[in-house]
């Protein structure tokens, strides 16, 4: 008796061993882990659509500044715990493209051809454009003008009250920089921002930076994106959005899967979800610059006819270049 007991209890464990070990699998299959460099408002959006579209996935984000986030996955390649990256910057993807999954089933033809790379392997989702934002009550404050042109900003008045994101771990930083370099020449734009280093409080990890220490009251002005700087507007922080004669600078970001994640279900499921409804609804909320052929959204206080910046040449071996003379 006590034998036949030991047996049943034997066997009632391995059952259980064997339960647990398909669920294990079974739940590790409707995991989703996503990299990004979206700002944390925007994160906090597509997460609660994910999730609640999705109730039965364990679906994550996990944030990097977009420097991070692209050396993350060179090093990781396709063994990465990521299976979808979101908010990429185009340029890195070049460095990157061994290790993203074919998109051709998808339609690209919806997309602004400016927003396009030839291969398949990202799906373009937002343009990022830049501005000079500024906090009218600091500068009111402080009995100072707003800023009118880059020269401007060179002024001593503005000591410690600019705030610009690093080129060499933003690609918001990148986008001035490379803008600069085509507007003023290679020499005058590295000499303009050794002049300019002088008035900065702080190069910025991330390209959210400059904003949040716009609404901190930290800084004055800062070279930020607009989208996020609209959205601070539309929350009644006092800060006004300014173009010099240059034009906005832009760069292009996009989403993928990693080569080989394509054939989970659930990563599959997520991407065609954010591929079909979250790209548009992130532009509808948030940055609504144009990367559709036929759908345009309006954001409350968001510029319209926005003069861009030249932002010609802007491959990924001309920003490893410029990045290595960049010295902050």
């Amino acid at each position: 008796m006590n034998m036949k007991k030991a047996l049943l209890l034997f066997m009632a464990a391995l059952l259980c061993f064997s339960a647990a070990g398909c669920t294990g699998k079974k739940n590790n299959e409707n995991k989703v882990l996503i990299y990004t460099s979206m700002e944390d408002y925007r994160q906090e959006y597509m997460l609660g659509r994910l999730r609640e579209e999705f109730k039965d996935y364990d679906i994550s984000i996990e944030y990097m500044s977009s420097g991070t986030h692209a050396a993350k996955l060179l090093s990781e390649g396709t063994a990465t715990a990521c299976d979808i990256t979101f908010d990429l910057d185009f340029g890195y993807v070049d460095k990157l493209k061994d290790i993203f999954a074919d998109l051709s089933e998808y339609d690209f033809s919806v997309f602004a051809d400016d927003v396009l790379r030839s291969d398949k392997i990202i799906i373009p989702e937002y343009r990022n454009g830049g501005c000079i934002a500024v906090n009218t009550k600091t500068l009111a404050d402080k009995g100072l003008s707003e800023p009118t042109s880059y020269a401007d900003l060179l002024k001593p008045e503005y000591k410690d009250l600019i705030s610009m994101p690093s080129p060499k771990s933003s690609g918001t930083g990148y986008m001035f920089l490379k803008s600069l370099v085509n507007s003023l020449g290679e020499d005058e734009a590295f000499e303009y921002f050794d002049k300019l280093s002088e008035n900065i409080l702080q190069f910025t990890s991330s390209g959210s930076g400059p904003v949040n220490s716009l609404v901190q009251g930290e800084a004055a002005i800062g070279l930020a994106m607009t989208g996020q700087a609209v959205t601070e507007i539309n929350k009644g922080a006092p800060l006004k959005v300014i173009y010099f004669d240059e034009g906005s600078p832009y760069s292009l970001y996009g989403t993928g899967i990693i080569k080989g994640k394509e054939t989970k279900k659930a990563v599959k499921d997520v991407f065609d979800f954010i591929y079909s409804t979250l790209i548009a609804e992130d532009k509808e909320r948030f940055f609504p610059e144009k990367i559709y052929k036929e759908k345009d959204f309006t954001i409350e206080n968001y510029p319209t006819d926005i003069k861009y910046a030249d932002m010609s040449n802007n491959t990924a071996d001309e920003k490893e270049r410029l990045l290595a003379k960049w010295k902050y």
